[in-house]
């Protein structure tokens, strides 16, 4: 036991020796890229030196936690490399330590890095993010938030589905909207509305240049105005869009949003998906760690394995960014779009765990296929 806990202690403090270094060049360059594609749009809008250095200040818990799981399998690969090479892997292993042991350590040690990553990129990343956007909307771009629009807005209220092409929350003003009233019990489509533009206030919508058509008679009627008793108000949809973007909300305020939305009949899949993708892709430092550990029964050459390890990296992004996208266009569901990327990574990595660690699961595979080629079984 004595021995097993210098060798954590050694693991653990020979893995944040590696992270710190990738993380501090990953960051720099990340650094350096933006600084290069921003720095002439703060020049031209004539922003002084002290908010162009808060900007990229503020950026950095954004970047750090964008790129930690990233880190972390390099780290990793880089670690378990070089104990590959000065043959400790291969000494710790005929001491007893088997490769089962390395794979129950890691996972955990990559389980509390990740618990560790989702409070810091809700926290500080969050708020680093929302600072950076805040700058470079409002001092870069000059796009105030009073001048925030809402496209292709649908909701349910009541009797009444509503869609609306544009709308302006703090104005309080829609355009193109259409509107479909069901019967009280939702069985019959009873007529349908085009408006040009809506003024809603908190007692309902006031529809202006409405053409209506009863879906019964088939009798079409065209009026000036009419009034609506919709009582949504556009505020949940506000204290999204006024983050920029969805996925900006930390997980508690994002729930909160969901709930709301949920109530006034909204479609949520897409919220419901960035909320899962944050767990998600916190999480993925255990994936990593999966990887890395797989890497390393195929070859010991430190080289190699950080090429493949980047691959890796595009390829877990890319089918976490291909799930996600699939859940929020109502493909698959949310909680599985979400994890889709780690789902695929983690099941190969897995299965090649299990192939070098669990002799029992090699011998099961060997005789289930020798079963299927004829003359062999």
């Amino acid at each position: 036991m004595k021995i097993i806990g210098v060798l954590n202690r050694y693991l653990i403090r020979q893995n944040l020796y590696l992270m710190a270094i990738c993380l501090a060049v990953g960051t720099s360059l990340y650094l350096l890229s933006d600084i290069f594609d921003r720095l002439d749009d703060f020049i031209r809008a004539g922003l002084g030196a002290q908010t162009i250095l808060f900007y990229f200040i503020v950026k950095i818990p954004l970047i750090v936690s964008q790129l930690m799981p990233a880190v972390f399998l390099l780290a990793m690969v880089v670690q378990l490399g070089v104990l590959s090479r000065s043959r400790e892997m291969l000494a710790l292993r005929a001491g007893g330590v088997s490769f089962a042991w390395f794979i129950r350590f890691f996972v955990i040690y990559a389980l509390v890095w990740s618990l560790g990553q989702l409070v810091f990129s809700q926290f500080l990343g969050v708020f680093g993010e929302q600072e950076a956007n805040r700058i470079w909307k409002e001092d870069v771009r000059k796009k105030q938030l009073d001048e925030l629009t809402i496209h292709d807005l649908w909701f349910r209220d009541g009797p009444f589905i509503v869609l609306a092409k544009t709308a302006q929350p703090s104005k309080s003003r829609a355009s193109d909207i259409t509107v479909y009233e069901f019967t009280t019990d939702n069985q019959e489509l009873i007529r349908i509305l085009n408006a040009k533009k809506a003024l809603i206030d908190d007692h309902g919508w006031g529809l202006l240049d409405v053409h209506e058509l009863d879906t019964r008679t088939f009798i079409t009627v065209d009026r000036p105005s009419q009034f609506l008793s919709v009582r949504q108000n556009l505020s949940a949809y506000a204290a999204v869009e006024l983050q920029g973007d969805t996925a900006q909300l930390p997980l508690l305020e994002l729930s909160k949003a969901i709930a709301r939305l949920q109530e006034s009949g909204s479609n949520v899949e897409m919220l419901q998906t960035i909320w899962h993708s944050k767990l998600s892709y916190a999480f993925s430092m255990v994936i990593m760690a999966l990887l890395a550990l797989s890497l390393v029964t195929f070859s010991e050459n430190v080289y190699a394995n950080i090429g493949l390890a980047l691959i890796l990296i595009f390829i877990q992004y890319g089918t976490h960014v291909v799930g996600t996208t699939a859940g929020e266009k109502g493909v698959l569901p949310p909680i599985i779009a979400a994890w889709f990327g780690n789902g695929i990574m983690g099941f190969m990595a897995c299965l090649r765990l299990a192939w070098v660690a669990m002799p029992g699961f090699r011998a099961t595979i060997r005789t289930a296929v020798q079963g299927l080629i004829p003359g062999r079984a």
